[in-house]
């Protein structure tokens, strides 16, 4: 419990990192929508439908469109409004779906963005004191490319737990529990269970190669290979505590996920309403992304609290000032 106050504490200390990640998410999806945009606009011109579309949902419009569209277009389905668009990318993450070429793109270039980030973040966390901007892109730039080893690794894994674990469970295992069931309740839980299973095999994965970042930077570890053994060796000596610690972190996401679906925008509406709701998923996404930094910095915090690694941490030494005779000396 106290690594994640820690680590809270750390991540607001750094208001900056959480400015920063913002500005990189953002610019990233940026493009995408100036396309969008450009499409609807496109279609729509200056005709009666693009003022009925304007007040409000025009579905038959959007119907059209959708028939219409090719590349990036076709991605402007309901499941885009408000609470819809979370659970959407929930589902397609459980059930291994493959995006849009244009989605699967930029979201490569933010990976990449944030395998440079990381770097740089994990050393203002560890360091718990302010290193500037020149520190943070120094930092990012010496973990860039032992983080791209590491990333090559985790798309292995990855890859395996997609194409083959999630083949097993949803096509064979799944086919095999619910060939004989006459109640549709109990194929849903079958269902239901083996999302969990799914969900809990990516969360162990992304804690390992969490904890691989973290030794890589506390402990100035060049070797992909040796840091995830050394994050192997730290969760299998500790694993209730790190557990404990995933888990009050994924209830923290949870309750920004059940606040946003209370709240999230629906379809229709203009003017102000509409600009409500943009700014009120940007609050969303700055929540989520607060989350997020909250995993790598009480992860950081428990790694160096248990493995006392507090030299790192500690601010520079206090140095006792020279007494004006040390001037004379020097002259």
């Amino acid at each position: 419990m106290s690594a994640w106050f820690d680590g809270w504490r750390r991540v607001l200390a750094a208001r900056a990192i959480v400015a920063g990640v913002y500005a990189a998410t953002l610019l990233t999806a940026l493009p995408l929508a100036l396309t969008m945009r450009g499409l609807i606009e496109a279609d729509l011109g200056r005709s009666a439908m693009a003022d009925r579309a304007a007040d409000g949902v025009n579905y038959d419009w959007w119907q059209e469109f959708t028939a219409r569209a090719t590349g990036i277009g076709t991605t402007l389905t309901p499941s885009v409004i408000g609470f819809a668009a979370t659970l959407d990318n929930v589902s397609s993450l459980l059930d291994g779906q493959r995006e849009n070429v244009a989605v699967m793109a930029a979201l490569a270039t933010y990976l990449l963005v944030w395998t440079f980030l990381s770097g740089g973040i994990l050393d203002r966390y560890a360091r718990q004191r302010p290193v500037r901007a020149h520190g943070f892109f120094a930092a990012s730039g010496v973990f860039f490319w032992r983080f791209l080893r590491l990333g090559l690794v985790a798309g292995l894994v990855y890859g395996f737990l997609f194409t083959y674990v999630h083949g097993w469970l949803f096509d064979d295992l799944y086919e095999r529990m619910t060939r004989d069931l006459a109640v549709e309740r109990e194929a849903f839980a079958w269902r239901a269970g083996l999302y969990l299973v799914f969900a809990g095999l990516l969360a162990v994965a992304t804690t390992v190669f969490d904890y691989a970042r973290i030794r890589t930077v506390v402990e100035d570890r060049r070797s992909a290979i040796g840091s995830l053994l050394a994050a192997l060796g730290f969760i299998g000596r500790h694993p209730g505590r790190v557990a404990g610690l995933y888990l009050l972190n994924a209830l923290a996401f949870l309750v920004v996920m059940a606040v946003w679906a209370g709240v999230a925008p629906g379809a229709g509406g203009a003017g102000l309403s509409a600009w409500l709701g943009f700014v009120g998923s940007q609050c969303f996404v700055v929540a989520r992304l607060l989350v997020k930094l909250q995993f790598l910095a009480s992860q950081t915090a428990l790694f160096q609290r248990l493995l006392a690694h507090a030299g790192y941490t500690a601010a520079p030494a206090h140095v006792w000032p020279e007494s004006p005779a040390a001037e004379s000396l020097r002259t």
